[in-house]
């Protein structure tokens, strides 16, 4: 008797040993995914359609929250947060990233400077691209899933003093989103550079701690910037902003190689209906401010080539304060060839 209560303890023991080991099997993996854009950004809604489509593709496998705002992180300090295995995912800006890779601020170029998204594509899409993402994966331990996600072209805004030409810009005080490139092109124009993390721009703007800043329309518009007092854009579509939507190497190589299929596969497969979404939004977005009021200047296309001698002229310049590298400038010239 005692022989046989012996073994209905240790199979007892064995079978509520085993029941936490199936359920915690079954459990999806969690992907928390770091933003600083409001839930209403279009950045947050395609990384809220992607979640979506990992989910269903997996069959509940693995399981995505977004933490919105910069609840969590700011895309300026995301990065230790993707090394530390704080975040499984961002998509930070590649703006705020230039610190840890130089090499991202290859967008500064003046090959770059007011021409049509499609020639950025041409560079992101292309070697320059695809050398930068080496340099993440060994840098920021990060797998860059696909192609880059577009912001949409960035241009100038201002609260009280009209932007009618770049030669307003001198002695205004001018937001940056980070990287050297920006704070060089604000600089060359005469104007004083300032970085503020993006969530904290509305309040600085309505304490004036900067009369004017760089962003896109969608930016604005989703944060509602007019309320904070924007009332001026001159858009010269200075450069196009791009997301690199990154993973965590820890969870990235947690995952099977039908999940790796899977991650890679549906941004692939949606990252075209993305972006003309964000193009579209940076189009309403805009319609959206003139009706409230904000007022905006399309540059001419000699102005816009007389603004890119300036920067032309300036090259060196941006290439050592920026730390471009040699092999960055050459990739996005053959990238973009003669079109620029």
């Amino acid at each position: 008797m005692q022989s046989l209560t012996r073994r209905g303890v240790v199979a007892a023991a064995l079978a509520s040993v085993a029941i936490p080991r199936t359920s915690r099997a079954d459990e999806p993996l969690r992907l928390r995914v770091s933003l600083d854009t409001a839930p209403s950004h279009g950045r947050n809604i395609a990384i809220a359609d992607y979640l979506a489509k990992v989910e269903a593709a997996s069959g509940g496998r693995i399981k995505g929250e977004i933490f919105a705002s910069g609840s969590l992180f700011a895309d300026l300090n995301v990065a230790k947060a993707l090394i530390e295995g704080q975040v499984e995912m961002a998509c930070p800006g590649h703006w705020t990233q230039t610190g840890v890779i130089p090499d991202c601020d290859m967008f500064q170029l003046p090959m770059l400077y007011g021409q049509d998204i499609a020639v950025t594509h041409r560079a992101v899409d292309g070697k320059a691209g695809a050398h930068i993402a080496g340099q993440i994966e060994q840098k920021l331990r990060s797998h860059v899933v696909g192609k880059w996600l577009d912001l949409g072209y960035q241009n100038w805004y201002s609260t009280t003093k009209p932007i009618d030409s770049l030669a307003d810009l001198k002695g205004m005080k001018i937001r940056s989103p980070g990287g050297t490139g920006n704070a060089w092109r604000i600089r060359l124009f005469g104007a004083i550079a300032n970085t503020t993390a993006w969530p904290n721009v509305p309040l600085a703007l309505s304490q004036g701690t900067f009369d004017g800043f760089i962003s896109t329309d969608e930016s604005c518009a989703s944060a509602q910037l007019w309320e904070a007092g924007v009332k001026h854009s001159y858009a010269d579509h200075q450069f196009v902003g791009e997301y690199i939507p990154l993973l965590s190497l820890t969870f990235w190589n947690k995952l099977s190689p039908d999940l790796q299929k899977i991650m890679t596969g549906v941004w692939d497969q949606n990252i075209g209906t993305w972006r003309a979404n964000m193009m579209q939004r940076q189009i309403d977005a805009r319609k959206l401010m003139e009706a409230k009021g904000v007022s905006f200047i399309d540059p001419t296309p000699d102005q816009l080539a007389a603004a890119r001698s300036v920067l032309n002229g300036a090259l060196d310049q941006l290439i050592k304060d920026a730390k471009l590298s040699p092999e960055i400038v050459r990739l996005a010239q053959d990238d973009v060839g003669t079109t620029a």
